[in-house]
């Protein structure tokens, strides 16, 4: 999004502008990503991502593919946890899966992490192929969920799992109060003094405060065939992990 551009709600985007702003962010900001979540989370984003992880179930197999890998971070978690997994890690913007490479590759990690270009709506893996599909903060990225979850459950095995691990509403009205103050008020604020691109920050809240309600999520989870679909709120309900299994 160019800065002269006035910001428009997720509700009034258009399927395609809503993926040029995220691909905007994502491009501007490589090399603060990693601080800037930390930030944004207040230093939760490892605890959920370590939460994550120790959900995860593999089989013969040993096949994790963490679908928005970003710089990484949920693919070297899980490399790090599972010494018999191998991870394919896949992301549509080039800028910030280069980041990802360079991590892997400090961490020595590169004979057991593949990282390629990929998108979530059309992913180029046989059917079968994972024991666990993951996305980390990129499902509300996407118009078209039920879309891309579908992609996941296609590409995992019979009793596989499709996790999601998304920002959203905490139920405490005092506290969601408090946290759509600090999404729209000082988020902004802090995105000014280290992006370019301040404006697409807003973009980030937005897409927060417009993510379905657990229920309503749940329910889609069921709609698209998975089974023993469950959420388990994190801090306070600040973020979800989303849990089913490909019958």
């Amino acid at each position: 999004m160019a800065k002269s551009e006035k910001y428009i709600s997720v509700e009034q985007m258009t399927d395609k502008q809503q993926i040029n702003i995220v691909k905007s962010i994502f491009k501007s900001i490589p090399n603060k990503y990693d601080f800037l979540n930390q930030i944004f989370s207040v230093y939760q984003d490892r605890y959920w991502r370590r939460k994550t992880v120790s959900k995860m179930n593999f089989f013969d197999s040993h096949e994790f593919l963490d679908i928005a890998t970003g710089t990484a971070d949920l693919a070297i978690d899980c490399a790090q946890t599972y010494d018999k997994v191998k991870v394919t890690g896949v992301d549509f913007v080039n800028e910030i899966l280069q980041k990802g490479i360079q991590k892997v590759d400090e961490k020595k990690l590169a004979s057991r992490i593949n990282l390629r270009w990929g998108d979530a709506l059309s992913l180029g893996f046989k059917d079968n192929s994972f024991d666990v599909s993951a996305i980390a903060f990129g499902i509300r990225n996407i118009p078209n969920r039920e879309k891309a979850l579908l992609e996941m459950k296609r590409v995992v095995i019979s009793n596989g799992q499709i996790i999601i691990l998304e920002l959203t509403k905490p139920k405490f009205w005092l506290l969601r109060w408090a946290y759509f103050f600090y999404l729209n008020i000082i988020m902004p604020f802090i995105a000014k003094i280290f992006t370019k691109e301040p404006i697409a920050y807003k973009y980030l809240a937005d897409s927060i405060m417009n993510f379905p309600e657990e229920k309503e999520f749940l329910k889609l989870m069921n709609l698209i065939g998975l089974r023993n679909c469950k959420a388990i709120p994190l801090t306070f309900g600040v973020c979800t992990l989303y849990i089913g299994e490909k019958k």
